[in-house]
């Protein structure tokens, strides 16, 4: 079996490398010529602006970072290293080529700023990208602006508050299934909505009965992912949807799982008013870190003119692309500038790469791979698929291990730090919160059979010690660069952050002394 491991070692801070009078370039002093005509520097800037006190940096030599740095990123595990199989958080491969294009010097060098009669081109692309995007999901309009997922959840549902103002309703009351991303009631309470939470039946489906007695005119949505969280369809979504239209409200898209439907299903023809698309997940822009992710939102033409300013329109006469901030009921900008430009353009030479035959395989070598794997760890002793386990899976599954703990004392946590010292991520763990002891696995399209299977036999081998020798998997892991870490005292400094946060606001309010 091929082991994905990191290199292990203690590497010291860069301040502990730090030597008095070491450096690594030294700026050539101002030739007198230009010090006479010019002055000192420390004349020329405002005396507010200037240190009182030289910055806290390490002294170190160049190649003392540079080996620094180079160690760090070998201790580091990313998609290039082996399969990040996260569930819902889609991590795929990046083909390289989308990075060499967006190295080229036209795109580099372009600024937001610019007169859009000198940026065409990246009009064009994002033009046409948001064109394939709407047709890929069955709607009619769209924005790039959003910085990636959640924020993208957060227009959405900021476009539904505006629908409904505009219409002078007050509806205040947004439906969410209790399988729901986090960050989906975070995004609609953020917004000012109360979230009413939506069981889910025995099969892994939105309970329809708990959907028809929660509706009400109070209901604004419903913010719904299909496939769902547990990688099962929405076998019932055309009724779904018409019980949230009947009521007035509107139907909203998470997209953080279009993997398992690309070319195949398109939610603006099961009934969806808003989609949200993780360009960063299902379009191979790399994903995480806050930088890079980005996020379309497409619409149905009722709600055109209610997405954040300026939008990008083509002018046929013309033949010229121009941003339009013209739009009467917009919820203005949610961010600055036009949304995170060079994982757009990845995306759109990912989606000419693949053409829509290439798009509608993405989805069937995803669904492909998710049961095939299912099917390899079906049968493990202590490990069960909840929710109706005959029904195939779409691009994830969530296995639970509660029969593990129960007869070994090994929790999803203990599994996840082991498949680390086997040199393989971990997936995502005790997610979604209605599967106890849950661990969701996806493989995308960009992984093969023969690293599923290692990865299959690895969780094997896990399973067989925790059963043989449960107390070896409670170091776990010990390959790893850093070893287990105390969880409860690992999040203390949040905690302590959150409430002292509290403590000010409520003193502010004069509720504390």
């Amino acid at each position: 079996m091929r082991k994905f491991r990191q290199a292990k070692w203690s590497e010291p801070l860069i301040f502990e490398l730090s030597r008095e009078g070491k450096r690594g370039f030294k700026v050539p002093c101002v030739e007198e010529e230009i010090r006479t005509a010019v002055g000192k520097l420390e004349d020329l800037l405002p005396s507010k602006i200037l240190r009182q006190r030289p910055p806290g940096l390490p002294q170190v030599t160049e190649s003392e970072v540079v080996r620094h740095y180079i160690r760090l990123s070998q201790m580091n595990y990313g998609v290039d290293v082996g399969p990040q199989p996260l569930g819902s958080c889609t991590m795929k491969y990046t083909p390289k080529v989308l990075e060499r294009i967006c190295e080229l010097e036209e795109l580099a060098n372009i600024h937001p700023l610019q007169d859009e009669s000198t940026v065409q081109g990246i009009l064009q692309i994002l033009y046409q990208l948001g064109k394939w995007l709407c047709e890929i999901v069955g709607l009619k309009y769209f924005t790039f602006q959003p910085a990636a997922g959640a924020h993208g959840e957060f227009t959405g549902v900021l476009i539904i508050k505006a629908y409904h103002k505009r219409k002078g309703e007050e509806r205040d009351e947004i439906l969410i299934p209790d399988s729901a991303h986090g960050t989906n009631p975070a995004s609609a309470a953020m917004a000012g909505f109360k979230v009413v939470r939506i069981p889910t039946r025995d099969d892994g489906c939105i309970d329809i009965e708990a959907l028809k007695s929660a509706v009400s005119d109070r209901t604004a949505g419903l913010m719904l992912t299909n496939p769902n969280t547990l990688g099962l369809f929405e076998k019932e979504i055309i009724e779904i949807a018409r019980i949230i239209h009947e009521a007035g409200g509107l139907m909203y898209y998470d997209g953080a799982n279009l993997n398992g439907i690309l070319g195949i299903a398109r939610p603006g023809d099961m009934g969806f008013d808003i989609v949200h698309l993780n360009i960063h997940k299902t379009f191979a822009a790399p994903h995480g870190g806050g930088g890079p992710g980005a996020s379309a939102i497409c619409v149905t033409e009722e709600l055109k003119d209610f997405l954040p300013v300026p939008v990008i329109e083509y002018d046929a006469e013309n033949n010229r692309y121009h941003l339009n901030w013209n739009l009467p009921n917009s919820i203005g900008m949610v961010r600055s500038f036009y949304g995170n430009i060079v994982p757009l353009v990845k995306a759109f030479v990912y989606l000419l790469m693949l053409g829509s035959s290439g798009l509608r395989k993405t989805a069937e070598i995803s669904v492909l791979n998710t049961n095939y794997f299912i099917a390899k760890v079906k049968g493990l002793r202590g490990v069960t698929v909840p929710y109706d386990p005959q029904r195939p899976r779409k691009h994830e599954v969530v296995i639970s291990v509660k029969k593990l703990r129960e007869e070994t004392g090994i929790t999803a946590e203990d599994v996840a730090k082991a498949l680390l010292d086997h040199g393989f991520y971990a997936p995502t763990i005790y997610f979604p919160l209605i599967v106890d002891e849950a661990l969701m696995i996806e493989f995308t399209e960009s992984e093969s059979k023969e690293l599923i299977d290692e990865y299959a036999n690895a969780l094997k081998e896990i399973i067989e010690t925790a059963y043989r020798n449960p107390e070896i998997l409670k170091e776990a892991p010990i390959n790893a660069s850093v070893g287990r870490l105390d969880m409860a005292y690992g999040n203390l400094p949040r905690i302590i952050s959150i409430n002292y946060k509290m403590y000010l606001q409520r003193k502010k309010q004069g509720l504390l002394p």
